[in-house]
């Protein structure tokens, strides 16, 4: 029978450009999360800087990440719980001497060990001009202490060729850290619906995890309902949301039943079809 995983999403108001204040706030929320015998703690994305790219300091910020990445190890071994901690700016060296930024979530291990990390690949229109994409990489599925893992980080989450990518890479458990706020609606999207990107999120995410077969742990950004719309949430096929937050600070701990995920493949064979030697969709969507 598929384990019951104990897991906790994690959302507070993240100071821009404050690392060492947002850091402490994660690792005392993650220690909460431990105490309550969570498996596993995700934090949002962005969770150290805060979505500010024109900001000087941001870039600055992103040269010490590896510090924070060590202390989150540091911290996972300690605690022996695994540690998904948003995303973290890295700087980097590109071509011609040139420094590029990456988004990148790592997923730690409970014995402070790095099992596997992924760089954003979908950026969201507003961060193109600071972030490089991961390309034509592969999405790639991980195995970790609470199984087959995938990551895939906010954007990403308007893609069904990412999640069907880790699917066909035995992903049965989709990990979403996101800094998704109201302000990503235009205003003509507003006109329509002031709660667009929260219906976006809210229909979204189980329908991922009906079309394939798989549990998702999303974990947003949180603060003033005018700025934030939090909605980090545990979700399953054939039962939906198991823990939802609102716009609210804190964290939310939550058993997720895989069986669910069994269940559902056994029903919709979702998995199953697309190992089939004339399955129809093994081409890339590509424009001309």
């Amino acid at each position: 029978m598929a384990p019951t995983r104990r897991v906790a999403v994690i959302q507070w108001h993240i100071k821009d450009v404050a690392a060492e204040e947002n850091h402490d706030i994660a690792c005392n929320y993650i220690r909460q999360a431990a105490a309550d015998n969570a498996e596993l703690a995700v934090l949002p994305e962005y969770h150290l800087s805060g979505m500010v790219p024109n900001d000087p300091r941001w870039a600055i910020q992103a040269a010490d990440s590896a510090k924070y990445l060590a202390n989150y190890q540091a911290l996972a071994k300690e605690l022996k719980i695994c540690i998904v901690p948003g995303t973290i700016i890295e700087k980097h060296e590109g071509p011609n001497e040139s420094t590029i930024f990456y988004n990148t979530a790592y997923f730690i291990s409970n014995d402070g060990s790095i099992l596997g990390f992924y760089i954003k690949k979908n950026i969201w229109h507003p961060e193109r001009p600071h972030l490089t994409s991961s390309g034509l990489d592969s999405h790639v599925a991980i195995d970790t202490p609470i199984g087959r893992v995938g990551m895939l980080i906010c954007w990403d989450l308007a893609f069904p060729e990412a999640f069907r990518e880790l699917i066909a890479d035995g992903a049965e458990l989709i990990i979403i850290p996101t800094y998704w706020t109201p302000h990503d609606a235009s205003p003509d999207c507003i006109k329509f619906n002031p709660n667009t990107e929260a219906l976006f999120l809210e229909t979204t995410l189980t329908t991922r995890c009906f079309e394939n077969t798989c549990g998702i742990i999303f974990c947003n950004a949180a603060g003033p309902s005018k700025d934030f719309l939090g909605l980090s949430q545990i979700t399953l096929p054939l039962v939906g949301p198991v823990a939802k937050m609102g716009s609210e600070e804190g964290i939310c701990v939550a058993d997720m039943d895989m069986k669910a995920v069994e269940v559902a493949e056994q029903n919709y064979k979702v998995r199953q079809d697309m190992k089939k030697e004339d399955w129809h969709y093994v081409y890339r969507h590509t424009s001309k």
